[in-house]
Formats: C-alpha cells, sequence, structure tokens
C-alpha cells in the first residue's frame, strides 16, 4: 500500500463518521418535514437538510465517493426546490427521498459496492421529484401514515440546538473512555485503603488510651514504692547494688514509659486527625472524578431513539397502515454501555408493536378507533438510580387464548404453569419460538423477538413487565439502572455467609412465622395478600449447608421479582443496602453459575453479587421429600484444601465455592506463598492458578512432587491456559487435573476434588 493509499484509508474512517451524523440528520429532518410543520419551522427544517446534503456531497467528493456526490447533488436539487416554494408532502415524493438516503447509507457502509445502475436510476427518480416540486401548486396535504412525534423536545428546535452543540464537542473513541473509567474505578480501592488506615490508627490511639486509664490505676502504687525507697536511707543506699538496682531501674523506666507513652498518643492523635482528613478529601476526591466519568459515559436517549422515526414510517408504509410515534423523556441520560445494548430491544418492541398490535385502519374504524394509531415511548428517571421506559401501542392487545394456543404447539403444558394472569402471560411470550403471528414475515413472526429483549434486560440487570386490556392496549416496561459500574444493591446473609442481590429485584422484606408457610404440590409456598408464591430458602437455592432453620419461630423473607415472576427467600439476615461497585470476573471466569461478580469490601473481602436469572432457574428444583425437609446440595464436612491464586476476585470466589461445600479452605497468593504454607499446616490438596507472580502454577506442581513429605498430594491446576501444550506441560509437572476457567463449572471442580481426596 502506497502513500497515498494510507491517507485515502485514513480519510475514509473519519468520513464514515461525519456521513452517518449527515445521514441522521437529513432523515430526522424528512420525516419531521412529512409530518408538517408551521412555516418558519418547515423552512429552518429545509435548510438544515439542503446544508447537510451539500456538506456530505464535499465530503464524498474528497475521498473520491462518486456514486454518493451523484445522489447528493440531486437531493441539493429537490431541497433548492423546496426552498423556492414548494409545499407538497406527497408519499411518493418522500419515499424517493428516503430511498436515496438508504442508498447512501449503504454505500457509506460498503463504498467498495458497485450500484452504478441503481444510482444512475435515483438521480433520475430525484430528478423527477425536483421537476414536480419546481410546478408544484403551493397546497399542504399532511399524510398521516408513518409520522412521529417528540414531546420532550421540539423537531426542528432539537436539529438546530444539536448543530450548535456540535461545535463544542470533542470526539474520543469509546473504547478510550471506558478504559478511563476502570482506571478510575481502580483508585476506590486506593479510597478503601485510606479510609481503612486511618481506621486503623484511630484504633492504636483508642488502644493506648486504654492503657493510660490502666497506668492512671497503677500509678499511685508505683509514687507510693517510690517514697518508700526514698525515706529507708538504708535500701537507698543498696540502690546501686543488689535488690535495690534493679527495682529502682523498674521504677525510673516506668516514669519514662509513662512519658514516652504519652508523646507517642500526641503524636498519634496529630496523626490520626492527618489520615482521617486525608482519606476524607481522597474519598471526595475520587468520588467526584468517578461521578463526573460516569457522567462522561452518560448519553440521552436520543442518541438512538433519532432513528425509530424513520423505521416505524418505512415500516408503516410496507404494511399499509397508520401509525404515529411519540418519543416522551429522550433528553433523559443512561450509562452509554446500556444505551448500546438498548437498541435491539427496543426495536424489536416496537416492530412487534406495530405489526402484531396495530391494526389496519378499516378495522380501527371499524371498532370505533382513529384510522392513525399511536405507537409511544415514554422514557423517565426513576428512585435517582433508575430509569423506566414503558412501551405501549393503543392497538388490539393480546388474546391470552392465541397465546395458549402457540404455546402448546411448542410443547407448554398448562397443567404445570399455575395462573394465567399478565405474569404468566407475559413468561409464554418471552419463551422462544412462541408466536401469535398467522405467519413468518420481515418484520416479525418467529417467536424471538420478546425472548430476546428479556435476556438483554435481565443481563443488564433490570426487570421487564406487561401490561395488556385485549382490543384496547399493550404496554410493556423496562426497569433498568442507570449505570452498569454501579447500582443499589441489598446486603444480606445466608448460611453464615454475605452476598449482594440487586435492588432493582428486591420487591418487599418481610418476618413470618413458621406455620405461615404451606406446601403446595411439594413445594412450599407463602401467602402475600391473598396470593400464593413459591418460598425457598436463599442458602438451598444456592446449594448451600444451613443448621437449625426449622428450629426458628419466625423467618426472614425476602421477595425478589424477575421476568414477571416472583419467589420469596428465607435469609437469615438482611445487612442494609448500600451503593455497590462491580467487579467483573474476569475472562479467566466467564460463567460461574449464580454468581454475576463481586464487591470488594473495605477490608479486602470480596462479597458475590447474585446473578439473579440463574437464583431463579436455581430456586425452581428445589423441592420437599415426605420426610418435610429440603432437599439439599451434597456437602461434605471434611478435608482441608489450599487455594493459590494471585488475583483477589477469583480467590475469594473460590474459596466461598469450597467452604460453601464443606471443607476448609486456606489461601495463598503465589507459589512460593504457598510453599510457606505446606511447610506450617497440613492439606489434603492443592487447587492453584498457573500464571502468578514469582513461582508459577507448573513450577510450584514440580516443587510439591520433588517433596518427599508432600509428593501424594493431589494438584488441581485451574487456569486460563487452554492449548494442549500447557496442558500436557501441567501433566508433565505432575497435576491430577487441569480445568479451564474459560469454561468455569463449579460442579465440575467439586466433582473432581471429591474424587482426588
Amino acid at each position: 500500500m502506497n502513500k497515498q493509499d494510507e491517507i485515502l484509508k485514513k480519510l475514509l474512517v473519519t468520513f464514515t463518521d461525519e456521513a452517518n451524523e449527515h445521514i441522521q440528520s437529513i432523515s430526522s429532518g424528512l420525516v419531521i418535514l412529512e409530518k408538517g410543520q408551521e412555516e418558519n419551522e418547515r423552512e429552518e427544517t429545509i435548510e438544515t437538510i439542503f446544508r447537510d446534503a451539500h456538506s456530505l456531497k464535499g465530503a464524498a467528493r474528497a475521498v473520491n465517493l462518486k456514486g454518493i456526490e451523484t445522489i447528493c447533488q440531486s437531493l441539493e436539487n429537490v431541497f433548492a426546490g423546496f426552498k423556492s416554494g414548494d409545499k407538497s408532502t406527497s408519499p411518493g415524493k418522500f419515499d424517493s427521498l428516503h430511498k436515496a438516503v438508504d442508498a447512501i447509507s449503504e454505500l457509506v457502509e460498503q463504498p467498495e459496492k458497485k450500484m452504478n445502475e441503481i444510482i444512475v436510476k435515483l438521480a433520475m427518480e430525484l430528478d423527477g421529484v425536483s421537476t414536480q416540486v419546481e410546478k408544484a401548486p403551493e397546497t399542504s396535504d399532511p399524510v398521516p401514515s408513518g409520522r412521529s412525534s417528540d414531546s420532550a423536545r421540539g423537531g426542528s428546535g432539537q436539529k438546530s440546538i444539536s448543530k450548535r452543540l456540535s461545535a463544542a464537542t470533542v470526539r474520543i473513541p469509546a473504547q478510550r473512555l471506558d478504559a478511563l473509567l476502570l482506571q478510575v474505578e481502580e483508585l476506590l480501592g486506593a479510597k478503601l485503603a485510606a479510609k481503612r488506615c486511618a481506621g486503623d490508627l484511630f484504633e492504636i490511639t483508642a488502644g493506648l488510651e486504654t492503657w493510660t486509664k490502666r497506668w492512671a490505676k497503677a500509678q499511685p502504687e508505683a509514687l507510693i514504692a517510690g517514697r518508700i525507697l526514698d525515706k529507708e536511707n538504708e535500701f537507698r543506699e543498696k540502690r546501686k547494688t543488689g535488690l535495690g538496682a534493679p527495682v529502682g531501674k523498674i521504677l525510673d523506666f516506668l516514669n519514662w514509659n509513662h512519658s514516652y507513652i504519652e508523646s507517642l498518643k500526641s503524636g498519634l492523635a496529630v496523626l490520626s486527625q492527618s489520615a482521617d482528613a486525608d482519606a476524607r478529601f481522597l474519598e471526595r476526591m475520587v468520588e467526584d472524578l468517578l461521578r463526573d466519568m460516569k457522567r462522561v459515559l452518560m448519553l440521552p436517549f436520543s442518541s438512538i431513539l433519532d432513528v425509530f422515526p424513520k423505521m416505524m414510517r418505512d415500516l408503516s408504509r410496507e404494511s399499509g397502515k397508520e401509525v404515529e410515534l411519540v418519543i416522551e423523556g429522550s433528553e433523559v441520560e443512561i450509562d452509554k454501555r446500556i444505551l448500546d445494548s438498548l437498541r435491539d430491544p427496543l426495536i424489536h418492541l416496537l416492530r412487534n408493536s406495530l405489526d402484531h398490535g396495530i391494526e389496519d385502519p378499516i378495522k380501527r374504524e371499524q371498532a370505533g378507533k382513529q384510522r392513525c394509531a399511536r405507537i409511544s415511548v415514554a422514557i423517565k428517571q426513576v428512585d435517582g438510580s433508575k430509569v423506566e421506559i414503558i412501551v405501549s401501542d393503543d392497538g388490539s392487545g393480546i388474546d391470552p387464548a392465541r397465546v395458549k394456543t402457540a404455546a402448546v404447539k411448542t410443547g407448554v403444558r398448562f397443567d404445570e404453569t399455575g395462573e394465567q394472569g399478565e405474569l404468566d402471560l407475559l413468561r409464554l411470550l418471552c419463551l422462544s419460538g412462541i408466536s401469535t403471528s398467522p405467519i413468518i414475515t420481515d418484520i416479525s413472526g418467529r417467536g424471538l423477538g420478546l425472548a430476546i429483549v428479556r435476556e438483554k434486560v435481565e443481563e443488564l440487570g433490570g426487570a421487564l413487565s406487561m401490561k395488556t386490556l385485549p382490543g384496547t392496549m399493550t404496554a410493556f416496561r423496562i426497569l433498568l439502572p442507570l449505570t452498569l459500574s454501579a447500582f443499589r444493591g441489598v446486603l444480606i446473609k445466608a448460611a453464615g455467609q454475605e452476598f449482594i442481590v440487586p435492588s432493582i429485584n428486591v420487591e418487599r422484606v418481610l418476618r413470618l412465622k413458621r406455620e405461615d408457610i404451606s406446601t403446595i404440590e411439594n413445594r412450599e409456598a407463602v401467602q402475600i395478600n391473598g396470593e400464593a408464591i413459591s418460598f425457598v430458602s436463599f442458602a438451598d437455592a444456592l446449594g448451600l449447608p444451613e443448621e437449625g432453620r426449622n428450629n426458628r419461630p419466625l423467618l426472614l423473607i425476602v421477595i425478589l421479582h424477575a421476568a414477571g415472576r416472583h419467589i420469596a427467600f428465607g435469609v437469615d439476615e438482611i445487612l442494609g443496602e448500600m451503593e455497590v461497585l462491580v467487579k467483573k470476573l474476569g475472562p479467566q471466569l466467564l460463567r460461574v453459575r449464580n454468581i454475576a461478580g463481586a464487591m470488594i469490601q473495605s477490608s479486602g473481602g470480596a462479597v458475590p453479587i447474585i446473578n439473579i436469572p440463574d437464583l431463579f432457574k436455581a430456586a425452581v428444583t428445589v423441592s420437599i421429600p415426605s420426610s418435610g425437609e429440603t432437599v439439599k446440595t451434597k456437602t461434605r464436612t471434611e478435608g482441608s484444601i489450599l487455594i493459590a491464586e494471585d488475583s483477589i476476585t477469583s480467590r475469594m470466589l473460590l474459596k466461598n465455592i469450597l467452604e460453601s461445600a464443606g471443607y476448609v479452605v486456606t489461601t495463598a497468593v503465589d507459589g512460593i506463598d504457598a510453599i510457606t504454607v505446606l511447610k506450617t499446616q497440613d492439606v489434603d490438596l492443592v487447587v492453584s492458578d498457573i500464571n502468578m507472580p514469582r513461582m508459577d502454577g507448573f513450577e510450584l506442581t514440580a516443587k510439591i512432587r520433588g517433596d518427599e513429605k508432600l509428593s501424594d498430594l493431589p494438584i488441581v491446576l485451574v487456569s486460563s491456559l487452554s492449548s494442549r501444550e500447557d496442558q500436557e506441560r501441567g501433566v508433565d509437572a505432575g497435576a491430577d487435573a487441569y480445568i479451564l476457567k474459560g469454561s468455569f463449572d463449579q460442579n465440575v471442580l467439586l466433582e473432581t476434588i471429591e474424587r482426588l481426596i
């Protein structure tokens, strides 16, 4: 590649970003223009589109994209006619304009694609539109099909504001911002360490205060002893020799010690206050920096919603339906990473609303409705840390009978599903493969849309619910956290261990008597407001041993909800609600059942964050045998294991898994630390990572096998190194098992350990 080609390649990257902005602006302007505006707003919209087309033509010429340049030239001719006074808004005219914009978008994405015939045809079609514009009478004929509006912001006014704001912005790759946010989040560790250090200094100061109180009680006795020595001359003469010398030295030391401790107290008090002030200052700085970084990564919903009016306009034209899309709250901001993931779910909901919910105009008139249907997207912030998105339509609603019929075809048995309210209806609709559409179309009918919506919403830590009135309306409600990196969580305790449950999934906390729990079809349940809700011990759902539960007169219950379902979980304690910073498990542990991540406490320990969908799946499998005792996961009560792992998150995760299975666990931060532990205490098995500082897992394995006392000790290597050579190296070093972190399954680990011990 010569230098000129390299320059052109770099220019194409810049051109693509610029072109996409112009294309989006033109598309939005066309939708607004077709809807109809006041004269002054219409002129402003036409001018904006004209300028965008002209700028895009110039940019395309700079990178030698003749096809885009040709189409833009024809678009300029059309809008030059609009500027001359044409006011007609015929559907055919705008179909041609949208078709041209789509062709430009395709050429931007695939510059090498040959579209010569299409370009010539579009240019001729646009020239025809331009001729119509010149001859068109000054009449206004708004067409309702595919209309859109944004009640939160005015159409053309918003476009002009966006143009002004763009001049004061800097383009930065999102990947760099993500990396910067991760670095800022790591500063939280420094904040916690400073806070812990200040706390330790205060504890030491308090300890010295205890010494002072004890000395205050003993000091009079020491003074009396000193006076006695001074009065007894004979004894005083002996202070230099014999018994008097050591006693005198002890008294002198005690007096010096008191003065020295007092000076230490004074210095420590100053140091403690300084450390506390520094910790508070660092806490404010880190929290402000983290908050500002989160704001940098937050974008308004309008950044993804702007494409929807044109999408709905095109779909309504294809389906022959008349639809008005209303968007409210597009200015609400949310984490960019969540916003990117929301695009597909919202597209699925809007397409389903139009295809399944909205009737033909004639049917709507027969039902006493307006020909033009209304689909709305309403967004608002709730509770300061959550965002609510409601996608609703005034269509035909959802027919439960049709859903059941479709479900039966896929093998769903209704005698096992319980009551058939809206919650169960939503669960059925979210099952993959269930669709009420009589045919499969390009828009819908495959039964995957709502399944994708539910999975994505749950993956983002949110909740999906639905309300429908047959013949009247349907509304889907999505509740999401504002940011991915931090959220509000409830700290609970079960089976002696702490866990974090996302607050967004917590519906209610209450206490019940044991006799309030009944058994229905071999499952425990509780009655809440007249509704039977499944009851499961939190420990049983996670497979943790729990002693003495049946002896408690009162049970602490946490009702969680997800995917339209409610389950009551019995826990030991509710320790409070807090802001939780999520630490991912990393690429080594891509998938750990029931665990979504971890929170690092100020003490340095890790608290697992519960994966709610996994927890619900696990809860369904818990049943009550005839004896009345809840089935529990098989556990062990013997065996000691040493974990050698340099990652604190992986180390604490493995420790929690093994301790939950009944093993006594000791940890080491690397191979050398592990060897030191093995020399001082007996263990039954070693679980080791491979990539560790100072001494890696291969060296540790060889070291253990070379020690006569430890040569028979079972060793399990848990590593992300997946090549055959690395596995063979582990076997050659003497490892008894090799488990890959990338496909980590705690059951495989536990079964392997049980077999080896």
